[in-house]
């Protein structure tokens, strides 16, 4: 059975779609929703593509910028369970 998109974008390259898979892997993780993109602009030096970075709480869960050939793209996470034990899980995997 295909996958239900969500959210307004619903494409990322490649690299990208790698990075999304290993989010949703996370337990407590629910859904994963590309956001917004930005062309051209970069998460920081010493990140490259498919690079993920956990920027905040929201309502229901966090917000994230992923790094993509094309520029970011913010992703929104949302979570089932303990928010406190599954950020921690997404910054292990992800550091920085």
């Amino acid at each position: 059975m295909a996958e239900k998109k969500r959210g307004r974008h619903q494409s990322t390259d490649k690299t990208g779609r790698r990075t999304i898979a290993r989010l949703r892997q996370i337990p407590g993780v629910r859904t994963v929703v590309i956001g917004r993109s930005y062309g051209g602009q970069s998460n920081g030096r010493d990140r490259g593509v498919g690079a993920f970075k956990l920027q905040g709480e929201v309502q229901g869960g966090y917000k994230g910028i992923l790094q993509t050939s094309k520029g970011i793209q913010e992703l929104y996470i949302t979570i089932s369970g303990d928010k406190e034990a599954t950020a921690r899980a997404i910054r292990e995997l992800f550091p920085g």
